[in-house]
């Protein structure tokens, strides 16, 4: 006879049940970015957004939440219909009714008019981006649009006509749904890439200001938006001639419907199937005459499409830094209340190690965010801020490049954090991961934005180099002053700025610097992440404010760490050409 007892059977009500962990207000919850804003923000300023920050702190977690949550659920992914019932073609693109309510609560919450009605000067670029901060985690990607519509507002600021402005602007910048408008923008095609230059799309003068443009848009994001800015190739009304290369395209806006409600002159082939941001449409363009208005003058539109590219590389900087943070707010709250090995996890050494490496980049990362973010607002709202221009125009491709990189690999292993529980739809960090993977790809992968740096070195002659070493040079010298406990940190961050310099003048050749490019723009992002903890722990220690020793603690740590100070290793032309015949073989060449 059998004496064993069955195992007891699971059920709702018996066995173990582990509790899911809780997001807190995203406001109050978040002592890191809250000490950031104490640093970047004059006291009365912050006095009077904080109660809107910690409102929004709060729904962020609620009501939008339920939004991005209906937009990533499969069912609500966006659909093409492009033909109706009698064969007409139609080309109608539908989304989730998330999608549109995340719309309605950007204008609502002034997450692009706070920056343009400028109530705070050179601060109101910080409170916006505070508020995106808290939003994007929750929005399924709404903040690509709103990137967009950020950088349209402001090309159209400085470079649009009145009628522009009237038309355009006021709409950008609206805090009324009924009103409000977002921007798309096209750039990328098939033959280019990131590689501009090689652009087909045509635009010629048809009548009066209007331009009629044709061409095939490989990605266009946000498709559903309600005007675009685009480059095309400009043909010269007077000989009809086509100039090659980047200086041959302009920069141009247009509406994507016309006053009848048709689509002005755009065919949609089809939407791109991505590995994340499900939620947002993209999708493959054929342009026949879709009437433009040039903003800015022929063949100037790179440098026209810089002053949207220096605004969306800081929201993609910032779109991995807060989905980083969310993902180590989820894995903070189950460290609580897990239980594994007679403990639970937020007393585990080896649980606490990791989850500290993870906060330690959070850090270094919030704190480059928000420090582009401020230097925008200076050139934005401050006279005789050349300075402040020449190093944002430096930092923003290193601030993208460097934070997306090492951001993306962090929500990763805050995923493994949970286990497999991490690995789970409905826990929340997947789509986090997903989503943040692709602000390592756009406006420029890490390997574009690593020759941007090398780029704006050349036009430079050298000169942001320098201007990045005096500016780093002063934060730590002014932060030791304060407090000695930062002293080791400082002459790590010198030692950082040697081993640059020594490696730059090192690299002899074209192929050398093109080489060592990458390694180049993570040192300059280490550095500069370094001298930015030192700061704000001095500020921190000087006005005695909560979390003072643990921001000492972060600056010591993130400096003092062999990685920080090691020298460069010099990847020579010989080397070079050795490692591309290891990729393609012996008929490799440079």
């Amino acid at each position: 006879m059998n004496t064993q007892k069955p195992f007891p059977t699971a059920t709702s009500d018996t066995g173990f049940l582990q509790e899911p962990p809780h997001l807190k207000n995203q406001y109050e919850d978040d002592i890191v970015f809250k000490n950031i804003l104490k640093k970047s923000l004059p006291a009365s300023v912050l006095a009077e957004i904080e109660p809107d920050l910690s409102r929004f702190g709060d729904r962020v977690t609620k009501d939008i939440l339920v939004m991005g949550d209906n937009v990533d659920t499969p069912n609500n992914h966006p659909q093409l219909k492009q033909y109706d019932a009698w064969c007409r073609r139609v080309d109608e693109i539908s989304t989730a009714q998330g999608w549109k309510e995340l719309n309605d609560v950007a204008a609502e919450e002034g997450l692009i008019a706070i920056a343009y009605e400028r109530k705070y000067g050179q601060y109101s670029r910080i409170y916006q981006f505070a508020k995106q901060y808290l939003y994007m985690p929750s929005s399924a990607m709404y903040s690509c649009p709103l990137s967009m519509t950020d950088g349209a507002a402001r090309v159209i600021e400085i470079l649009g006509t009145e009628e522009m402005k009237n038309t355009y602007y006021t709409r950008l910048t609206s805090r009324d749904p009924r009103k409000f408008w977002t921007s798309g923008q096209w750039m990328t095609e098939r033959p280019g890439g990131s590689d501009v230059g090689q652009s087909e799309t045509q635009a010629e003068l048809t009548e009066g200001s209007t331009w009629s443009i044709s061409g095939f848009k490989w990605f266009s994001s946000a498709t559903t938006a309600d005007l675009t800015m685009l480059l095309a190739r400009t043909i010269d009304p007077k000989d009809g001639t086509v100039r090659t290369g980047s200086k041959g395209l302009s920069l141009y806006v247009a509406e994507m419907r016309q006053p009848d409600g048709q689509l002005n002159g755009v065919r949609v082939h089809r939407l791109k199937n991505k590995y994340g941001t499900k939620g947002l449409p993209t999708a493959e363009l054929q342009l026949s005459g879709m009437k433009a208005k040039m903003l800015g003058n022929p063949g100037r539109g790179v440098p026209g499409i810089a002053s949207i590219l220096n605004i969306t590389r800081i929201y993609a900087c910032l779109g991995v830094v807060c989905a980083l943070r969310r993902c180590l707010a989820i894995a903070k709250d189950f460290a609580y209340k897990r239980h594994a090995f007679n403990n639970t996890l937020d007393k585990t050494p080896l649980h606490i190690t990791t989850l500290a490496e993870l906060e330690l980049i959070f850090r270094a990362g919030a704190q480059i965010s928000f420090y582009c973010v401020e230097l925008l607002g200076r050139t934005e709202c401050v006279e005789q801020s050349e300075g402040d221009a020449a190093i944002l125009r430096f930092l923003t491709p290193i601030a993208k490049a460097y934070v997306c990189k090492i951001g993306v690999n962090a929500c990763s292993e805050a995923m493994e954090a949970l286990g497999g529980q991490g690995y789970m739809e409905d826990v929340g960090i997947g789509r986090q991961l997903r989503d943040a993977q692709v602000n390592t790809i756009w406006e420029g992968t890490t390997n574009v934005l690593s020759m941007d740096v090398v780029r704006v070195m050349k036009e430079t002659k050298g000169q942001c180099l320098v201007t990045f070493e005096n500016m780093i040079k002063e934060k730590i010298n002014r932060s030791v002053q304060t407090s000695s406990k930062l002293s080791e940190a400082a002459k790590s961050v010198e030692i950082a700025l040697d081993n640059i310099k020594q490696f730059v003048k090192a690299t002899t050749s074209k192929i050398e610097m093109e080489s060592n490019a990458r390694q180049l723009t993570f040192a300059l992002g280490r550095t500069l992440a370094g001298a930015l903890l030192i700061e704000q722990a001095a500020f921190d220690v000087a006005n005695n404010i909560e979390g003072a020793e643990q921001d000492v603690f972060v600056a010591n740590r993130w400096c003092c760490v062999r990685e920080f100070t090691q020298e460069l290793i010099l990847i020579n032309t010989s080397l070079v050409l050795e490692e591309a015949k290891i990729v393609f073989g012996s008929a490799a060449k440079i």
